[in-house]
């Protein structure tokens, strides 16, 4: 279990210019935090989220990422990757890494880092930033990354079969049942929020369809027309992109609008078929290019409305805590701060969907073990910088207007009278002329109780955008953008997950017929396929015809099922950290498992137990079967059919938190087990990591390569930004993984 000495690179000292830049960098960010901290009851500029972040974002990519990749996990550049040892060109490839990170961001940011922090807003910018920044910083980027390594030393296994090769058939076959169940339910929500902002929208459909085929040009430009020509194609696609973005608003005022203008049951079979066709074809052909040149769209649009935010300098009209954090009683979703804002931010946190893709896809397709740190730490910080512009722009509209559009109609009403009536009870003010005019402003006929997240982070994404150019003429604009941007952003974990999906439903089955293991074979690629799709279609199809039933009755296990997933992630990251001889570091996944499971734990146990029929399933469950024995409809059902729906609805969401915290708890109780057994008899470990084999592949670790590896790539006589196979012999080697 000897590993190679650290990289020669992180073991060198900081010049005294490195040592002044980095503490410039540190007190920008330190200069952000005690502003958002301190201040009270002035106006706080929006700025100083953007400097906290981007401060703390920096530090941690350069100090402790480099030291989790080159001291904990001792990266080893000379080994060669899954993707070169077993290329295929179909799941197996190795992938530039620039591409591969667009890839891996494309494939973990979904709706979650947009209406996560939307919704938690609720209780004031403070706790959400705090845990965003943090969080992401100890727990999710560390979750992708380390995932991502053991994973790729391991011939790219799905996390559920890692779990049951590391820490043996009992807790593994828990983890194997909670991780695809939950990967289904994670699926059909994401899809059922694509669904909602495309259906009727012939612009967004036009624009997000147009990408398709320009991913397969894109494909097929960089493996057969200018292979390995990234900057070049990349300029050719991002043309395309933005051509297809504005050719959609010309579709939508012409005489095609009513052909690309779907309705919502037409776009789950379209949708569907994406999914299956993205998961079968050849990976370098679809899936990758496509998630590739969405990251332009995804990362451009972030950093502008960033630039945005800085020129612009809106406040934070939002309170930094507000009373809902302490009470519980919020009219977007209840529960008190803790555990409920943490479970309700998960993307750009904390993910437990991260660990499925950098188990699935990305460690198949990365070339050298030294670009983790990019790939797999590099792209959470992007995505929960994400989540921070989220924050900000629900926070930099106005309160009342805020809770007006994320409370439910039960709540505050149908008009604007009554909306406005309602939020002045719950402490803000706002007239019913400025909710109208809010509305008329987007060209929206109302925004009362537009809940969900999208339309604020349009509204407030809005705001910012025309500020900056175009004023209030073009503030529909922006906002009718804002709602398609964020279909992209989220359309593009919808095809990713249906392949790591299929991969782990082939690694399971594979422990019941070896073939599967081999995840290129066809016929379990399409049986596979063919199953995931059909699992998260059918629930997405039956919630977009069924307002109660389908995902719908299962949206409310999405936040808890999502972090409960990252506690098997971590789980099965601190057992492999401890059996491979580096106990002294087992902290690094151990501390934010601890944490983790704390507050998913407790969030399941209020879910269940709780005597708030708003919080608890089986509460509520009680006060509609009461209604029903008295002949009362409650809202949100209509009928008395649909009260028998939501009876229905709150026992299957209660069981099923049961069962998955049960499901957890055996996990990690075993992987203790594990873990100490092997602390008392490190003799007895064994390790399913694949034998060393060297790498004939010449590529830089980072985005830009230092001057050691401009060197090596022009020794290998290979350009000096691309990566590539020094010698042709092993470049066309199609392997399979052996089961």
């Amino acid at each position: 279990m000897s590993e190679p000495a650290p990289a020669r690179d992180a073991q060198r000292s900081l010049s005294p210019k490195t040592v002044a830049i980095w503490a410039l960098v540190a007190l920008i960010g330190a200069a952000g935090w005690s502003v958002l901290a301190l201040s009270r009851g002035e106006e706080v500029s929006a700025a100083w989220m953007v400097a906290a972040a981007l401060g703390s974002y920096a530090i941690a990519y350069r100090f402790y990422a480099r030291f989790i990749a080159h001291r904990v996990l001792k990266v080893d550049k000379t080994r060669a990757t899954p993707a070169e040892r077993l290329n295929n060109g179909v799941d197996f490839h190795p992938t530039d890494r620039r591409v591969l990170f667009g890839h891996h961001f494309a494939a973990v940011a979904g709706a979650g880092p947009l209406v996560g922090p939307v919704l938690a807003a609720q209780m004031g910018y403070l706790p959400g930033t705090i845990w965003i920044i943090v969080g992401v910083i100890f727990a999710g980027a560390v979750q992708d990354m380390v995932t991502l390594f053991f994973s790729m030393r391991r011939n790219g296994r799905s996390l559920g079969q890692m779990a049951r090769d590391e820490i043996g058939p009992f807790g593994g076959a828990a983890a194997l049942i909670a991780v695809f169940a939950i990967m289904i339910i994670l699926l059909a929500v994401l899809a059922l929020v694509i669904v909602n902002a495309l259906a009727h929208s012939p612009w967004g459909v036009f624009s997000i369809g147009m990408t398709i085929p320009i991913a397969f040009f894109m494909g097929f430009y960089l493996r057969v027309l200018r292979p390995g020509r990234v900057t070049e194609v990349s300029a050719i696609g991002v043309a395309l992109l933005l051509l297809a973005i504005v050719a959609g608003g010309w579709v939508a005022e012409s005489s095609l609008a009513d052909t690309f203008t779907l309705e919502p049951g037409t776009l789950v079979i379209w949708m569907a078929a994406y999914g299956f066709l993205a998961s079968v074809l050849p990976v370098w052909m679809l899936l990758a290019p496509r998630d590739y040149l969405s990251t332009f769209m995804k990362v451009g649009t972030i950093a502008l409305l960033a630039l945005g935010v800085l020129l612009a300098a809106p406040t934070l009209k939002m309170d930094a805590v507000t009373e809902f954090a302490t009470r519980g009683d919020g009219p977007v979703f209840a529960g008190s701060l803790f555990p409920f804002v943490f479970i309700t931010i998960a993307c750009g946190a904390l993910s437990g969907f991260h660990s499925l893709v950098s188990s699935g896809t990305t460690p198949k397709m990365i070339q050298k073990e030294t670009q983790i740190r990019m790939v797999g730490y590099g792209a959470m910080l992007t995505e929960s910088f994400v989540a921070v512009m989220a924050m900000i722009t629900a926070c930099i509209i106005d309160p009342g207007l805020f809770f007006a559009v994320n409370s439910p109609a039960g709540v505050i009403g149908g008009t604007v009278e009554s909306a406005s009536q309602a939020v002045a009870n719950l402490g803000f003010t706002i007239s019913p002329e400025e909710l109208a005019a809010a509305a008329k402003s987007v060209e929206e006929q109302s925004l009362l109780s537009r809940t969900g997240g999208a339309p604020t982070f349009a509204l407030g994404m809005s705001e910012i955008f025309s500020a900056v150019v175009g004023g209030a003429s073009l503030k529909a604009f922006w906002y009718h953008f804002a709602i398609m941007f964020e279909a992209l952003f989220i359309l593009t974990t919808l095809d990713a997950g249906t392949r790591v999906g299929r991969f782990m439903l082939q690694d399971m089955l594979g422990n019941v017929y070896k073939p599967f293991r081999q995840v290129s074979w066809k016929p379990g690629v399409w049986f596979a396929s063919a199953v995931v799709v059909g699992g998260w279609g059918y629930f997405l199809w039956v919630g977009v015809h069924d307002p109660l039933g389908g995902i719908n009755q299962l949206f409310p296990l999405f936040g808890i099922a999502n972090q409960l997933l990252a506690a098997v992630a971590l789980a099965v990251c601190t057992t492999l950290l401890v059996k491979s001889g580096r106990i002294k570091w087992a902290w690094v996944t151990a501390v934010p498992l601890a944490w983790d499971a704390a507050v998913t734990l407790t969030a399941s146990w209020q879910k269940i137990f709780s005597d708030d029929p708003r919080v608890g399933f089986f509460q509520q469950r009680s006060i509609f079967e009461e209604g029903i024995e008295a002949g009362k409809v409650l809202p949100p059902a209509k009928s008395m059919d649909d009260m028998h729906t939501v009876v229905t609805n709150a026992t299957v969401d209660g069981v099923l938190a049961a069962l998955f915290a049960i499901l957890i708890v055996v996990v990690i109780a075993d992987a203790g087990r594990v873990c100490y057994r092997a602390i008392r008899n490190p003799q007895s470990v064994t390790l399913h990591e694949a034998p060393y084999e060297e790498s004939k592949i010449v590529a830089p670790a980072g985005l830009f390569p230092t001057k050691e590896e401009k060197a090596e790539l022009v020794g290998a006589g290979v350009g000096a930004g691309t990566g590539a196979v020094a010698g042709e012999g092993d470049a066309g080697r199609e392997r399979e993984p052996q089961p």
